[in-house]
């Protein structure tokens, strides 16, 4: 338990491009694990070791790694800041016990800033908040914090003050032992220089550390007291108040810096032992038996049954790697598993602990630690593997809806072969890729997150697997959703070689608001009926909602009632009964006036204020609705909802606007009701 108590599991989180990958190479060399500092502009960062990383200078995967720090052993993934790929931050704060989140001190909070914030929200993940880019011309820690606090509904408390601006940031004033800073150039900021607060500092020091006594004093009686006295109050027990406050997501700790300078790691590597969680921390995680439903808690515990959820799938080679999270119990190679989520055995060969892409091979993992797996041959993202004799089933985790599709061609038939087995392996990595065939056209199609997403995708199939393929524009993923309700009775009956195949469903089809999704009802089945036949009728109904019922995407915003599964004509038979599912609630969906939803982004613009009239107006031309216009320097930002139809080659279009000064990044945010061509154009009415 001890050494559970030392172990930290976070991540790096943030808007594209804030510093996260530079900010974990500098953790890995001031903690040992590497001995050269690699830089993402260099191509030569160990973290982005991905070709696609390499040269794009983004980060596509989330990585993991490890390495020690003061005692305390640090577990690291670092995330992507792309939207194309917020899976892989979906999938990492599900299993992370803190974050480090970085904002850069001359953009702010930026809008994956923000939804990378909202993702830790929905898990309860305490964090912690480095300002980078301290030394950048135009850099505002004061406005970072602002934003964090109206932007994020964050309570944010500095806990250092910059010693120097922009370009003469030299370091910086711890505020709880009022000690100043520098990080020694000669060394790459490996060695920490402490002095004493410059005196033209003091008042402000001052009046700094007095806040973070507020702050504290809120958590703590006794340094409530102390500050009403006018006492002075010691910094470890004001370390200890916000160690509570932070864990309980109250408040989060702010420090400041320059990663590519070099300035200011150090100090957040100790945050991170003094204010983030070790698996012990934080409350115990819960699942369910899927026997008797009942939920049960897990505790952090070696010798209690073993729960680990797999959150991340790596194909090799057609061979898997499964990252895992240990959260009771203890695993080792060899010993037989249950896949919880499949009612399926498992068993791993091997086990490591991963360095980016580089492995180092154990031979038992232990709750709280975060691991990688081979040998597992069904585990998918989300899955439990658990103990035989005490099976339990682990909340998954949400997984957005791609909005994009793209159709491929292999070149010749070598390549067609090795298309289909290739695809697999990516849908095996990623729950936000999906593969189909056109009925119509016999084109492979793929469905991801954004044009980035898939662009990836492809030159991975070219590059890793050897597959060449030509690609079509990428389309629009619409929803399919119904106006009114309906009621419909659908009857099946094929004639077999010793008797009859028959099943007749009554259901009925209610539109709900947008964005509640599909919701399938079905009411307690007769005597008559097994529980598989009911789950096979349930399976169907998906199905059927996944074919849409005019256009082929996917139905959404409606509710499916199974209202009877008569038994007078005697019991269904299962293909009886999933054909009659199936084609009903298709039908029923075309009587209840079908109608097509659109994905409307959400979208920020960053320009210079000379070219903001154009951009308004190229936004108008888009259907675009301008909603919040900003000054930040000299430039304007511009959010803004606008269809995602309008926005497949806006980057080219923005560039000419703006002489290649303007940028721009979005995200998915609803469906709407298309308008009336485009509803035209797929053969359905456009009447509200």
């Amino acid at each position: 338990m001890n050494l559970i108590r030392t172990v930290r599991n976070i991540g790096i989180i943030s808007h594209i491009d804030a510093g996260k990958t530079t900010v974990s190479e500098r953790i890995l060399y001031y903690s040992g694990e590497t001995h050269k500092m690699g830089e993402v502009h260099d191509g030569q960062a160990v973290m982005d070791w991905m070709p696609q990383e390499q040269e794009r200078g983004i980060t596509i995967t989330a990585t993991a790694t490890s390495c020690n720090w003061n005692r305390c052993r640090i577990n690291l993934i670092d995330t992507p800041g792309h939207i194309d790929f917020t899976i892989e931050v979906e999938r990492s704060v599900r299993v992370l016990d803190g974050a480090v989140a970085i904002f850069s001190a001359v953009e702010g909070v930026q809008p994956q800033s923000e939804s990378v914030w909202r993702q830790a929200d929905r898990y309860r993940v305490p964090r912690i908040c480095f300002i980078n880019k301290i030394d950048r011309a135009g850099a505002d820690y004061q406005q970072a914090l602002r934003q964090i606090a109206e932007r994020l509904k964050a309570r944010p408390v500095l806990l250092q003050l910059p010693v120097g601006s922009e370009g003469n940031f030299s370091g910086v004033i711890d505020l709880l032992t009022e000690e100043l800073l520098t990080f020694s150039e000669a060394d790459l900021g490996r060695t920490v220089h402490k002095g004493a607060v410059p005196a033209e500092m003091m008042e402000e020091v001052r009046e700094a550390r007095l806040k973070i006594v507020e702050a504290a004093a809120d958590f703590d009686d006794a340094i409530m007291a102390d500050f009403l006295d006018n006492k002075s109050v010691e910094g470890g027990r004001l370390r200890e108040a916000l160690r509570r406050a932070t864990l309980a997501c109250d408040i989060f700790p702010v420090f400041l810096g320059s990663a590519l300078r070099n300035k200011g790691i150090q100090p957040v590597l100790d945050a991170v032992g003094y204010y983030l969680p070790s698996p012990l921390d934080i409350p115990a995680f819960a699942g369910h038996n899927p026997a008797t439903g009942e939920r049960e808690s897990l505790p952090c515990d070696p010798a209690a049954p073993l729960r680990a959820l797999a959150f991340k799938v790596m194909a090799e080679e057609g061979r898997r790697l499964t990252y895992l999270r240990i959260y009771s119990g203890t695993l080792r190679p060899g010993v037989p598993l249950l896949n919880s989520s499949r009612q399926s055995p498992e068993r791993i060969r091997h086990l490591f602990r991963m360095h980016s892409h580089r492995r180092e091979e154990i031979p038992e993992a232990v709750a709280g630690e975060i691991v990688a797996a081979s040998g597992c041959q069904i585990t998918l993202t989300g899955d439990t593997l658990c103990d035989p004799a005490k099976p339990l089933l682990l909340d998954g985790l949400s997984v957005p809806e791609p909005v994009v599709s793209v159709a491929v061609e292999a070149k010749g038939a070598d390549h067609r072969e090795h298309l289909m087995q290739v695809l697999e392996y990516f849908q095996w990595e990623d729950p936000t890729f999906r593969v189909h065939e056109d009925l119509e056209t016999g084109q492979t199609i793929l469905t991801g997150m954004g044009e980035l997403h898939l662009d990836v995708i492809v030159d991975r199939l070219r590059r890793e697997y050897g597959v060449q393929v030509q690609t079509g524009r990428p389309r629009v993923v619409y929803r399919e959703t119904i106006r009114q309700k309906v009621v419909r009775r659908e009857v099946f009956r094929r004639e077999g070689e010793r008797r009859a195949e028959m099943a007749e469903v009554a259901l009925s089809l209610t539109p709900l608001p947008r964005g509640s999704g599909v919701r399938i009802l079905l009411p307690p089945a007769p005597p008559q009926i097994s529980s598989e036949l009911v789950a096979a009728a349930k399976d169907s109904l998906q199905q059927g909602v996944a074919a849409g019922c005019r256009t082929g995407y996917s139905l959404t915003d409606l509710e499916v009632k199974v209202q009877e599964i008569p038994v007078e004509m005697g019991v269904p038979s299962e293909p009886a009964l999933r054909v009659a599912a199936q084609r009903g609630v298709i039908l029923a969906a075309r009587e209840a006036a079908p109608f097509l939803l659109e994905p409307i982004m959400s979208l920020e613009l960053e320009v210079p204020t000379e070219s903001v009239g154009k951009v308004l107006g190229s936004l108008q031309q888009k259907h675009g609705k301008v909603e919040k216009l900003d000054k930040r320097g000299d430039t304007d930002v511009v959010r803004a909802t606008v269809p995602l139809a309008q926005m497949f080659g806006y980057m080219t279009e923005l560039r000419s606007i703006t002489k290649g000064r303007g940028s721009y990044t979005m995200e998915f945010l609803r469906f709407e009701e298309a308008p009336g061509p485009v509803q035209e154009s797929f053969g359905l009415g456009a009447g509200r």
